[in-house]
């Protein structure tokens, strides 16, 4: 196994003996580790404090950048789509993963197979309500704003 992927699994493994859940996560730039993270739910009291996350935002706190592109993520469990989404708005193009979301989902870590296939159905259909709210007349709209900037 890559050392890379064993310090992700390293770190998932500590996690598990301090509290935490089995998710670490290596953030890799020219074969050198720029962060890690573990799941901080434990500690925290935060339901965004996944390993990835945590990764990502030490890394760009640490290289004042929000563009990760060229970066590699090694997780000792496939990332939720919270976290593919963060990875996709950072940059990262390439992800490698060690336990599935189905493998997570039989140790009773299975949110991750409900979101995924919740967000691929119709606003509509999902099982949150997502209303669409207009700006009333006369309001300043944020995104015309940015569009001026």
């Amino acid at each position: 196994m890559d050392r890379f992927m064993e310090r992700a699994v390293e770190l998932a493994v500590n996690n598990v003996k301090e509290g935490g859940q089995p998710f670490g996560a290596v953030l890799v730039k020219d074969d050198e580790v720029i962060s890690e993270g573990v799941n901080e739910l434990h500690l925290k009291n935060d339901i965004s404090g996944h390993a990835e996350l945590i990764a990502i935002r030490k890394a760009q706190g640490k290289l004042q950048t929000l563009d990760l592109n060229g970066y590699t993520m090694y997780a000792s469990g496939e990332p939720c789509p919270m976290c593919m989404t963060v990875i996709y708005f950072s940059g990262i193009k390439k992800v490698y993963y060690c336990a599935s979301i189905e493998v997570a989902n039989e140790a009773g870590l299975g949110a991750s197979s409900f979101i995924y296939k919740d967000l691929s159905l119709s606003r509509e259909q999902r099982s949150i309500d997502i209303i669409h709210m207009p700006l009333e007349s006369g309001m300043v709209d944020p995104l015309s704003e940015w569009v001026k900037k």
